[in-house]
């Protein structure tokens, strides 16, 4: 919620991107009131796009608008994240695997490139630059084999799960075996093995099964329900 708004372009849009963008980041935390007045105040703008942006926002599961209450920040459902993780499995691994087809010198090296910053950003202690670098490598696959629609599905799916991971801090996984996990799937593509590559996709994407009913019922407040769906339950990575 730092940034300016562009004056010349339409508000609202980018109002849904910030806010978006808060809640991911657990800057908002679900339940949180969002005042249409505060927001309107501290970027200089009328209440009407800010009401523009709740409605959007609404539309897409992000907020809730109780008539004469006011909007909030919808809180997490264990099953949602379950199941959004479940169709980034589905779309990421065969990414993947079309990918270790696909791949070229210079995708790997962009790949590692990446690895690498991740790296430097766990030594650093900063998990949102990690965070960035992340959706920036789970991207760089997807391009590898050009799917700008099923990684704008994987992008709506991601809110739900980078939600749990910020939350879980520092009970998530380790930012070391998720990077590890990440040179798994980079060496599987290197070598051209298109089933390693989504095999290795699928364990990195099941790990936060591991954590997921534990940190809703460490934080009850944040979740509107904590019991994993059943068709996920015999898919949770036995414990480290």
């Amino acid at each position: 919620m730092e940034a300016s708004l562009r004056l010349r372009e339409p508000i609202a849009p980018q109002l849904v991107a910030m806010l978006r963008q808060g809640i991911a980041e657990m800057r908002l935390r679900p339940g949180e009131a969002l005042s249409e007045k505060e927001i309107a105040g501290r970027f200089g703008v009328s209440r009407q796009p800010v009401r523009e942006a709740f409605i959007k926002l609404s539309e897409a599961g992000l907020v809730e608008i109780r008539p004469s209450r006011g909007t909030f920040v919808m809180k997490i459902s264990v099953r949602e994240v379950a199941d959004a993780r479940f169709v980034r499995e589905a779309i990421e691994s065969d990414i993947a695997r079309n990918a270790a087809r696909l791949a070229t010198a210079a995708n790997i090296g962009r790949l590692r490139d990446l690895i690498s910053e991740q790296k430097l950003a766990d030594e650093a202690g900063d998990f949102q630059r990690f965070n960035a670098a992340d959706e920036a490598f789970h991207r760089a696959i997807a391009d590898i084999v050009q799917s700008d629609y099923a990684w704008r599905i994987v992008e709506m799916a991601r809110f739900q799960t980078d939600r749990v991971r910020l939350l879980s801090l520092p009970e998530a996984s380790p930012l070391p075996l998720l990077i590890r996990q990440h040179e798994d799937v980079v060496d599987m593509l290197e070598k051209r093995d298109a089933d390693g590559a989504a095999d290795a996709m699928r364990r990195h994407l099941r790990e936060i099964l591991l954590a997921l009913s534990r940190i809703a019922g460490d934080h009850p407040e944040f979740f509107s329900d904590t019991e994993l769906p059943e068709h996920t339950r015999d898919l949770v990575p036995k414990a480290r």
